[in-house]
Order: structure tokens, then C-alpha cells, then sequence
């Protein structure tokens, strides 16, 4: 199972659960389509926010209802590509942000620990919230970003107007990293167990667009994706910390390296699951290559708020870049709320 997918909820990865009492499950209806590979997001904008001076893009009114869209791993900014355009095209204000270790976002400092995790990158968004002096946002995001949403979300409540994630509630429960799983889903993870050794480290260095790109093709296996694409992507992950935040979330994730000191308050919250309060949409792609699509029973009671989950027909794991008007619609129903 792919980064985007807590150890807690792994474990529930065969249940069949019926429906929920009080929360809505439904099948979104937008067809997955690729995304122009001719678009770029161009100019960025930065901002230092916390430890990070953060590039984004921005795009859509500067009055108006404020979205924030947060990439994964290891995709970049252009996930959202068709998706800013349709939220802006609505009288939304659009701020697609670099995570930490990608594009043209930097640390400030030599000496900051490029930490990948969870705690750090959920701070980053309150951070940047804090730089451009936006109150309440929907925060939405897929993958690290999704986990970063919900961080954001869980700890934050007060600054986030709604939640939109892609595989739904994303912190992950360190506690039971060790857990096995059925081989068949350990399979998926290779990757992870890859970066826990040194050759996975280096082999990450060498070889970075070779890998994301057999992620690309695993976790969505039905995206035709073209080499453009692909390449407007990989570019992200030229960035000079790139290898040391991903190195850093996947061992850190499995316990096997210490966080960032200035986070570990956080990371004490996050150790408790926290439940998101926030009204929530939760999407699954029913072409997931890493967690087949399910009815979001499995991860209803970490959301006390309102929820609606669907599932995005013909959809990967990238469901944004797939299925941009699933997505949008799903930010813009937390807009009119």
C-alpha cells in the first residue's frame, strides 16, 4: 500500500462493512480523463513561512474563498493542474504550495532537519496559511498531501473551513508500523521497506525519475499518461532535499528515526488519531493500484463532522490529475457549505 495509506487503517483493508448511520457514501460520476501535458504552473510566488521558504502557485480572486491544494509523493503541483482552473473559474482563491523537498521550495536554514514527517508537513500548511495571512481555508490534498490535510485538520480545526482527501483519514499510527499485513498488500509497499537501507537511499539519488515513474504506472494503471506529462512532474524532485525529506518519512513513519525536536509536541497528539471535526469529502479511485476502493466504513469513526465519501470511477491513485472534475467538485461542495 502506497505512502498515503496510515498502518492503522491497512489492517482494515479486507473489511466489507455495510453502510454508516449518519454519514453518506456515494459514486462520484466524473469520468477519469488525463490532464493536458501542455499546462505548466507558471509564474510561482514564495513565501518564507516556519522553517521554509515556500513556491507556490496561485491563481482565481484574490477576495475570494480561499483553497489549498497539497501534492503528494512523488507527484508535484501539476496534480492540480485542470483542478485550479475550475475552482478559480468559480471566484475561488487557489494556492497550490511545493511541499517540503520538492520544486522550488527551500529551507531556510542549513542546519533544520529536511524531516518528512507527518507533524512537519502538517505544521508547513499553518505555516503558510500564517505567511499570506489567509484565516480559513479548505485544505485538500492526495497522498503526503492528503496526510498533511489532515494533520492541518485534526490539530487545527479552527483554520480549516473543510477537508477534502484522497484513501480518507491519513495519520498514521506509528505505534503499530510493525504490524504485517497479508503479503498481498506488503507487495505494494516495496518501496517503503527499499528506503528503510542505505542502497535504497542511494538508489533513490540515481534513479529518481525511474522510480516515481514505476509508482505512476502502479498505482494508477489505467492513467494513460504521456512522456510530457510525466517529465513537467519529475522536475519536482530535482530539488536538493528531496531524497533526505522522503528518506526521513518513510523511516520515520516505521519508527526507525527520530523526528524534527521542534515537532515532537505534535507528533504526541498525532500518537493519539485524533478525529477530524471538520465537514469532510473523502474520495477513493475504483482503479487504485495501491487500496482497492471501499465504502469509507472503515475509517468513518475518525470523522465526527459531517463526511460524505465516494468513489471516483476510473481513477488511480492520483485522483486529482485523473479525475480533476470529481475533485473540484468535491472542494467546491465544502465552498458553498
Amino acid at each position: 500500500m502506497s505512502d498515503s495509506i496510515d498502518r492503522g487503517r491497512r489492517l482494515l483493508l479486507g473489511a466489507a462493512l455495510s453502510g454508516i448511520a449518519g454519514r453518506t457514501f456515494a459514486q462520484a460520476d466524473a469520468p477519469a480523463r488525463p490532464a493536458p501535458s501542455s499546462r505548466r504552473m507558471e509564474a510561482l510566488k514564495r513565501v518564507d513561512a516556519g522553517v521554509l521558504n515556500i513556491a507556490y502557485y496561485e491563481e482565481g480572486s484574490a477576495d475570494g474563498p480561499v483553497a489549498i491544494l497539497l501534492h503528494g509523493f512523488p507527484y508535484d503541483i501539476h496534480s492540480y493542474v485542470d483542478v485550479v482552473r475550475q475552482l478559480a473559474a468559480q471566484g475561488c482563491r487557489v494556492i497550490v504550495p511545493y511541499l517540503r523537498g520538492f520544486g522550488a521550495t527551500r529551507f531556510r536554514a542549513p542546519a533544520t532537519l529536511r524531516s518528512g514527517e507527518q507533524a512537519a508537513i502538517g505544521a508547513d500548511v499553518i505555516a503558510l496559511m500564517d505567511a499570506l495571512g489567509i484565516r480559513r481555508a479548505v485544505l485538500a490534498g492526495h497522498n503526503w498531501g492528503g496526510r498533511a490535510a489532515c494533520v492541518a485538520a485534526a490539530l487545527w480545526p479552527e483554520r480549516c473551513r473543510g477537508m477534502v482527501t484522497v484513501n480518507s483519514y491519513l495519520i498514521q499510527d506509528i505505534s503499530r508500523a510493525m504490524v504485517p499485513l497479508s503479503p498481498k498488500y506488503e507487495v505494494a509497499l516495496w518501496y517503503e521497506y527499499y528506503f528503510q537501507l542505505e542502497r535504497g537511499r542511494a538508489g533513490l539519488a540515481a534513479n529518481r525519475r525511474e522510480i516515481a515513474r514505476l509508482l505512476w504506472e502502479q498505482w494508477s494503471p489505467d492513467w494513460d499518461f504521456d512522456d510530457a506529462t510525466f517529465e513537467r512532474s519529475a522536475a519536482a524532485h530535482d530539488n536538493p532535499d528531496y531524497v533526505d525529506v522522503v528518506i526521513h518519512s518513510y523511516r520515520h513513519r516505521f519508527g526507525l528515526a527520530a523526528g524534527d525536536p521542534r515537532y515532537a509536541e505534535l507528533q504526541r497528539r498525532l500518537a493519539s488519531l485524533p478525529p477530524i471535526s471538520v465537514p469532510s469529502v473523502t474520495l477513493d479511485g475504483d482503479k487504485d493500484g495501491v487500496l482497492p476502493a471501499g465504502d469509507g466504513s472503515a475509517s468513518a469513526s475518525k470523522f465526527t463532522g459531517r463526511r460524505i465519501h465516494r468513489v471516483v470511477p476510473g481513477a488511480g491513485h492520483n485522483v486529482p490529475q485523473e479525475a480533476p472534475e470529481a475533485f473540484a467538485a468535491a472542494v467546491m461542495e465544502l465552498i458553498r457549505t
